[in-house]
């Protein structure tokens, strides 16, 4: 179940906000935990076994944080690490290791991806690190530590929560009206960029590859590469902003992960704004341990480089991700060595760079075979060969052009600033009505709803 489905939006959600506030405050979080058992089970209902996998991290979790509390001992520790990171290891990227790096003909093990594995695993990782810093105390309460990693409006694709950061709500919080209303319109707000523009613009970008990248013009090819580029945007975003909606409904504030990423002049400014939580998350807990920028050049591109191939590879198994992660590392390394100071100093410059850096880096993560990367390359450069039909850059102009000019524009902070000086209460009510009666008509005429981030 994905927050953009009927099931969700019509069934699943208006009973649970029910049962939610007809609940005694004291037992919201135990409503809140069957609920998101529920959500998740539903999720994996083809391999429910993932559940008790889940369930299996709650408890381990826990107690090792009441033991990490009590003895402080970093052999405990490292058996939360071993733990949590072995689980991982094993579900996510055993399959490519046998096959990729071992060149194991028959695998032993290839499970299929459990849902939300990279989120879950990454809150539990932090939990028990900050425990033994001593920066939050151990949670005591079961229900407590369920809540926080199963709560099903972050479990699937995140914000990457830290304990700390929700442990007093976890105990003691409180909806207003007004901030259940504000979450709504935030979650339809979010909803919209989902089923409106990511979806739609995304069958661009489908079609792109149906036709076979060795038989689109140059030009089709770019506009396809800018499909792909707001379909990932507006996707993750959306579902985002969904997220930290239904949090507030229920009184959780859950952390910004986007903040106009496509407005940025370089990309470390890039990866600033664009899944903030993930970068703040190896900030805090791989690259200022293993020394930050404070023990000279070399460690720095070290520390850098590591960060950067860990975050390929936690989006994905495959040599693309290691490629990707490569790259944006060779990237920043660039531009901190004087690159920046140069595009600082020419907005102009900065903008046509990002412009063709975004769609080329974008290209590295969502095409995982090589061989046709490297044919996409080709393309967008006008080499290897002529494409199939000329005129397909002016057919799809024409299916897609309104949409992709509307998708660039909400890329930008200028819609969220005229509204937010002509905005009325009523004008509120108006659109989130609209808009989500729109994605309820979307989604009943059976529109194409995938979700990118369950691959990660």
């Amino acid at each position: 179940m994905v927050f953009s489905s009927l099931e969700f939006l019509l069934l699943f959600l208006p009973v649970f906000l029910i049962i939610y506030y007809l609940s005694p405050p004291r037992y919201r979080n135990m409503c809140l935990l069957m609920a998101s058992l529920a959500f998740y089970a539903y999720g994996v209902r083809a391999h429910i076994a993932y559940l008790f996998l889940l369930l299996a991290s709650v408890c381990i979790n826990f107690f090792l944080g009441l033991f990490i509390e009590r003895y402080h001992r970093k052999s405990i520790l490292i058996l939360g690490l071993l733990y949590n990171l072995g689980v991982l290891f094993v579900f996510k990227y055993s399959g490519f290791f046998f096959a990729s790096v071992l060149r194991v003909a028959t695998q032993p093990f290839q499970p299929e991806l459990p849902i939300g594995i990279s989120f879950y695993t990454f809150q539990a990782v932090s939990y028990l690190i900050d425990i033994y810093r001593r920066t939050t105390p151990a949670e005591q309460n079961l229900v407590c530590f369920g809540t926080y990693i199963i709560m099903f409006p972050q479990l699937i694709a995140g914000p990457i929560v830290r304990y700390q950061d929700i442990r007093k709500r976890l105990h003691r919080r409180r909806c207003t009206p007004r901030a259940f209303l504000h979450g709504l319109s935030q979650f339809v707000f979010g909803l919209g960029l989902k089923v409106i523009l990511a979806n739609r613009i995304g069958n661009l970008w489908s079609s792109v590859c149906g036709i076979g990248f060795e038989s689109v013009s140059t030009p089709l090819a770019w506009m396809g590469i800018l499909a792909c580029s707001l379909q990932i945007y507006f996707d993750f975003w959306g579902y985002s902003q969904m997220a930290i909606g239904l949090g507030r409904m229920i009184g959780f504030t859950l952390p910004v992960n986007f903040r106009h990423p496509y407005q940025a002049r370089s990309m470390t400014d890039f990866w600033r704004r664009w899944h903030i939580t993930l970068g703040a998350w190896f900030r805090e807990y791989v690259y200022i341990p293993l020394g930050g920028n404070r023990e000279g050049a070399w460690k720095t591109w070290r520390n850098l480089l590591i960060v950067w191939v860990l975050t390929g590879v936690w989006h994905g198994a495959g040599w693309n991700f290691l490629i990707w992660g490569f790259f944006l590392f060779a990237v920043i390394a660039i531009e901190k060595a004087g690159l920046l100071s140069v595009l600082e100093r020419h907005p102009l410059c900065s903008r046509l760079y990002m412009l063709l850096l975004i769609p080329v880096c974008w290209l590295m993560f969502s095409v995982t075979d090589l061989s046709q990367m490297g044919i996409y390359f080709q393309r967008l450069v006008g080499l290897g060969g002529t494409s199939v039909f000329q005129g397909d850059f002016l057919k799809y102009a024409q299916q897609y052009g309104l949409l992709l000019a509307v998708g660039v524009l909400f890329c930008t902070p200028v819609p969220y600033r005229v509204w937010d000086r002509v905005k009325k209460p009523w004008a509120t009510v108006i659109l989130v009505i609209v808009v989500l009666l729109t994605c309820i008509y979307y989604l009943y005429m059976g529109m194409n709803d995938p979700f990118l981030y369950f691959n990660f």
